[in-house]
C-alpha cells in the first residue's frame, strides 16, 4: 500500500517514513502543502498523512483542494494544534481522522490500519480521458474496439498524464516519480518512453495526445 507523508519537520519526516516502511508501505514523502496538493492529484495513495502548519499551503488548504478534486484517499491530520476547533476545522474539510503530536507510535500506525482498510472501498480501477480508458488493475489502454497492455514504465507515466490532464508535467518530474531522484537514468529516457506512448495511443484510435511545451514539459490533452 503506498502512503504520500506531508511534514514541513524533516527529523518528523524521517521518523515517520521509517514507521510506516517498517510496517511494509511504500512511503512518499513532501515537505510542504502545494507538493502535498500535486503529488494527492497526480497519484493514487491508500493513505496520506498531512501536518497542518506547512509552508506554500497548510495542511487544510491543500486538502480542502484534495477533495474539491475528488480525492477520496483518507486522511490523517497530524499537527501539533490540539485545540478542540482545529479538530473540529481539519475534519470538517475533509478529513478522516486526527491525531495531535506528540503520538505514540503504536497508535499512529493503529490509525493507518485502520484508515488503509476503510479507504479500500475508494480505490479507482480505471482512469479515462478522450475515448480511452486506462485499466489500473491490468495495465490496458482501451479504446473501443482496440486494447493494448503497457509496460510498466509506460503505464505510470500514462497513469500520471491521465490523473493530471491538461496539466504540464516536466521532464523532471516523470524522473522522480518514477525513476528515482537516485536513479542513473539519462533524461532522455523520458522522451523514449513519451514516444511509445504515442505511437500506442494513435495505434489505437485515442482521441487524445502527449503534447510537448518547449522547456516545461508534457501535457495529456484531447485533439479537437
Amino acid at each position: 500500500m503506498r502512503i504520500l507523508v506531508a511534514d514541513d519537520e524533516p527529523e518528523m519526516a524521517m521518523v515517520l517514513e521509517a514507521l510506516l516502511k517498517r510496517e511494509h508501505y511504500s512511503v512518499e514523502v513532501v515537505h510542504n502543502g502545494q507538493d502535498a496538493l500535486d503529488y494527492g492529484l497526480a497519484e493514487n495513495y491508500d493513505c496520506i498523512v498531512l501536518d497542518i502548519m506547512m509552508p506554500k499551503l497548510d495542511g487544510i488548504q491543500a486538502l480542502r483542494a484534495l477533495r474539491a478534486k475528488n480525492v477520496a484517499a483518507p486522511v490523517l491530520l497530524l499537527t501539533a494544534k490540539s485545540q478542540m476547533e482545529d479538530r473540529v476545522a481539519g475534519l470538517d474539510s475533509g478529513a478522516d481522522d486526527y491525531l495531535p503530536k506528540p503520538f505514540d507510535n503504536r497508535e499512529l500506525i493503529a490509525r493507518v490500519r485502520a484508515l488503509t482498510r476503510r479507504g479500500s472501498e475508494y480505490k479507482p480501477t480505471a482512469l479515462t480521458a478522450g475515448n480511452v480508458t486506462l485499466d489500473c488493475s491490468t495495465f490496458e489502454l482501451k479504446c473501443r474496439p482496440s486494447c493494448i497492455r503497457l509496460g510498466n514504465r509506460e503505464f505510470q507515466m500514462l497513469e500520471l498524464l491521465m490523473r493530471q490532464e491538461g496539466r504540464l508535467i516536466s521532464t523532471e518530474q516523470f524522473m522522480e516519480r518514477i525513476w528515482g531522484c537516485d536513479s542513473e537514468a539519462e533524461l532522455n529516457v523520458v522522451w523514449a518512453y513519451i514516444s511509445y506512448l504515442r505511437r500506442k495511443l494513435e495505434a489505437i484510435g485515442a482521441n487524445v495526445r502527449i503534447a510537448a511545451r518547449r522547456g516545461q514539459g508534457y501535457l495529456l490533452e484531447e485533439m479537437i
